[in-house]
């Protein structure tokens, strides 16, 4: 795992040419919304596209983590069904249900079930790398590929760029988070064994700090809960009224901040943390550098990545295996295999 995210220059770079020339895709003038499929891993990829592409996009971009499909979903769709392994239940049935509504669709998977009912229904793939040991360590395989496709359409001109910029910003901050006393250790050491609260604003800082969280969960085995300003300060504020004498020794604040914040939200980061500095263990601010929303993203992606894995090694935890999250998935097979769900 350590060497998978010091690798994500590389493997971003890589995946954005295993996207190029992928024939079989729609016109532009035959898509009138785009839809991203995909859950955990594999679903930050719809969180990145709404928030590198959506907002140059001249249709809306829609992202479904679960088994329902949009109604609105047909003919004149473009999906993305997304699993690291092919075999994501939620993914499948939605991704089943976009072709037999007659979207165009693109599969990106490593191949299992989706990969093989591509394969039926003739629709374009592209392969994630084996090498990739968890779907949390694919970022860049799964996320750049609609990129590039949404490109090659018409969709989003200027993708590439974009990408390329990004490669750039991971490989400087990746140099930087590899050497001894690096910013990440830091994050980490300062969070100790507290629960991280991440804060964040619009599409690009809501993606992070959801990458942020899930990381903490899966790598570091940790509680960790997000929020996005301005929705915050229309109600989570308020329940820091109460019990600051346990939250203090509980809960640290990261505030992750980018170039896109609207000037009224870098105000509110100001009183928010005024507020709260007296019932936090500590306020933690995380800037993001690098040109362009896209690699604002992934420079604060790599560093929540980093910090992650620093959790996991100061309480000796294998940042890899995910022991809870195999048994649910097997159990929800066995009680279909028994009847016990429709």
């Amino acid at each position: 795992m350590w060497g998978a995210t010091a690798g994500l220059p590389e493997q971003v770079e890589a995946a954005a040419v295993a996207a190029r020339g992928v024939v079989g895709l729609p016109s532009r003038d035959e898509i009138e919304n785009v839809v991203v499929l995909g859950m955990g891993g594999s679903g930050i990829a719809g969180d990145v596209v709404v928030a590198a592409a959506a907002p140059f996009m001249s249709v809306p971009v829609t992202v479904v983590k679960g088994y329902e499909l949009p109604d609105f979903v047909g003919a004149n769709s473009l999906v993305f069904a997304m699993s690291f392994s092919g075999d994501t239940e939620e993914t499948l049935e939605a991704g089943t249900a976009a072709y037999e509504s007659g979207a165009a669709m693109v599969v990106v998977a490593s191949g299992g079930e989706l990969g093989r009912l591509a394969g039926e229904w003739n629709v374009p793939v592209i392969g994630v790398p084996s090498s990739i040991p968890q779907p949390r360590a694919a970022l860049g395989a799964m996320a750049i590929p609609p990129l590039v496709v949404l490109e090659e359409i018409g969709l989003f001109p200027g993708a590439v760029q974009w990408i390329n910029q990004a490669v750039d910003q991971l490989r400087r901050r990746r140099d930087q988070l590899v050497k001894p006393g690096n910013l990440a250790e830091d994050v980490a050491r300062r969070i100790g064994r507290t629960i991280p609260l991440i804060h964040s604003s619009q599409a690009v800082g809501a993606a992070a700090a959801l990458r942020w969280k899930t990381q903490v969960n899966e790598n570091a085995k940790a509680p960790a809960f997000f929020n996005v300003y301005p929705e915050l300060c229309h109600n989570e504020i308020a329940g820091w009224g109460q019990h600051g004498d346990v939250t203090r020794q509980l809960i640290t604040l990261v505030n992750l901040r980018h170039d896109a914040e609207h000037p009224q939200v870098s105000r509110r980061f100001e009183l928010v943390a005024e507020v709260l500095r007296e019932v936090m263990s500590g306020i933690i601010e995380v800037r993001a550098d690098g040109e362009g929303d896209l690699a604002q993203f992934f420079d604060l992606a790599i560093v929540g990545d980093f910090v992650s894995l620093h959790m996991a090694g100061h309480e000796g935890i294998d940042p890899g295996p995910i022991p809870v999250l195999v048994e649910i998935k097997e159990r929800l097979a066995e009680d279909v295999s028994l009847g016990g769900e429709d």
